[in-house]
């Protein structure tokens, strides 16, 4: 990555990504254990927080930071992250509990509720292409309105998955909006953070995107079971489950619906001399892609540095 405009990265940052991780794994510990309420938890808790902010303050004043804290004076930036936060965050709770409602609740097989999930990627791999073109000539706000409202609807199409649930008639079309939603908002987000930073900085911008996502779904994981009351016995009891699932679906919503309404507040069509993503087909479910670094060369020319 390039910290800065025409200035080369010299050297890594270890402590900056130190304490990213620690910070993460900290949260995600005291999310998990919260029930239990201990004082060893709320220190957790506030241990995490601790390192999130030294993580700030070494990425402010480190010469090389891994994470160069002026990327966010662009306020487009700054926003499709965090409609990247929403977006991923409701990801990464429907993609967990869904996998795991088809198997505790509707009694599949792990391997059957695995495949049970393909749509999804099918969709993306074929028509992401598509949706990345169709951005480019109606802008971008469209596709991040009207995609992340696509999913929230699938998320409550997936009550309807319950005991002896049937694929065709009631898992099926939720995946189905659901792979439709992905593919309208998946790849005008990574136009929209390429557009919206320094050509020299597409692999940097992609990559805090990208980390951003991993970092919603991560913590949504951790925190979402705790929203939803869904103890260590739910897993172990249908009922439990089921009502446990039926509370969180529509957390994910609400928080995909958010995610729309600030990608409708926010996001803005970019020039046309901006920069656009050279990975138009993707299929992740749990992260956008990651795009390579680029140099502008002296007449002007746009070439890739490395591969992501």
């Amino acid at each position: 990555a390039m910290p800065g405009k025409g200035r080369a990265h010299r050297r890594f940052d270890v402590l900056g990504a130190a304490l990213g991780a620690v910070s993460l794994a900290l949260v995600t510990y005291a999310l998990i254990e919260a029930r239990s309420g201990s004082v060893a938890v709320a220190l957790t808790a506030i241990a995490g927080v601790g390192a999130a902010v030294a993580f700030v303050y070494v990425e402010k004043h480190v010469p090389d930071p891994m994470m160069p804290l002026d990327i966010f004076s662009s306020r487009q930036f700054t926003a499709v992250n965090l409609v990247t936060l929403c977006v991923y965050a409701a990801f990464g709770g429907f993609f967990f509990l869904t996998a795991l409602q088809l198997q505790v609740v509707a009694g599949y097989s792990p391997l059957r509720a695995g495949t049970a999930l393909l749509p999804t990627t099918v969709l993306m791999l074929l028509f992401s292409a598509r949706s990345g073109a169709l951005a480019d000539r109606i802008g971008p706000r469209i596709p991040l309105t009207v995609g992340p409202l696509l999913c929230a609807g699938a998320m409550l199409l997936m009550l309807r998955v319950g005991k002896g649930a049937d694929y065709v008639t009631d898992v099926l079309p939720a995946l189905l909006v659901m792979g439709a939603g992905m593919v309208t908002l998946v790849a005008p987000l990574t136009a929209t953070v390429l557009a919206s930073v320094d050509t020299s900085r597409a692999g940097l911008a992609s990559g805090i995107n990208n980390a951003a996502a991993r970092a919603a779904g991560l913590i949504a994981v951790a925190a979402l079971p705790l929203l939803a009351g869904m103890g260590p016995e739910a897993y172990r009891s249908a009922d439990a489950f089921d009502a446990a699932f039926r509370r969180a679906m529509p957390i994910c919503a609400a928080v995909l619906v958010a995610g729309a309404i600030l990608a409708f507040a926010t996001v803005r069509r970019p020039g046309p001399e901006c920069s656009r993503p050279e990975c138009r087909t993707h299929g992740s479910v749990t992260t956008p892609p990651l795009e390579p670094d680029r140099e502008v060369g002296p007449e002007g020319q746009v070439g890739a540095e490395g591969s992501a």
